[in-house]
């Protein structure tokens, strides 16, 4: 069993009220708009994490981290990539591979508005957490906890952080 905390969109922004759930979690996945590394610096001093970069970010965090990130914990197979699209309007660069060996649970960032959708026509679970940081047009910060088990995904939380700003 893990324990999983999923943010995105930082956007260089890190605070104690992201560091309480960090503790909590067994791992810590980043799907992008990292910025500054400071942040996914931070996170690894506490748990492990697992991160892919995003649009915005620079050099250092695409030589740090892939574009995509495509693992199996417990029994789930995971993709999580920053620009990814979500249910019936996946991202053209991995529509067609998506469709031809889906996982379990795709993950995205990018749109900075948490959605949580099973795609029936790939028997997939699609997450995006939303925002954590403070820029970008959210006005609530969100992230996402959930457990792993053998092959399920449950005890799905959303979490609100406060308002943007």
């Amino acid at each position: 069993m893990k324990k999983i905390l999923l943010l995105s969109d930082t956007h260089s922004y890190i605070d104690a009220q992201i560091l309480k759930f960090v503790k909590q979690a067994d791992e810590v996945w980043h799907v992008g708009d990292i910025g500054d590394l400071n942040v996914t610096d931070t996170l690894q001093k506490l748990k492990p994490l697992r991160a892919v970069y995003g649009n915005i970010d620079g050099t250092n965090a695409r030589l740090e981290f892939p574009l995509d990130n495509k693992f199996t914990i417990e029994k789930v197979a995971v993709w999580m990539t920053h620009i990814g699209g979500y249910p019936n309007r996946y991202n053209t660069r991995i529509k067609e591979e998506i469709t031809k060996k889906p996982p379990m649970l795709f993950i995205s960032g990018h749109s900075h508005i948490l959605k949580v959708q099973f795609d029936k026509k790939l028997n997939l679970l699609h997450l995006n957490p939303g925002a954590a940081g403070n820029h970008g047009f959210h006005k609530v910060r969100t992230m996402l906890r959930f457990v792993i088990e053998n092959d399920k995904i449950k005890d799905l939380e959303i979490i609100e952080l406060a308002t943007r700003g």
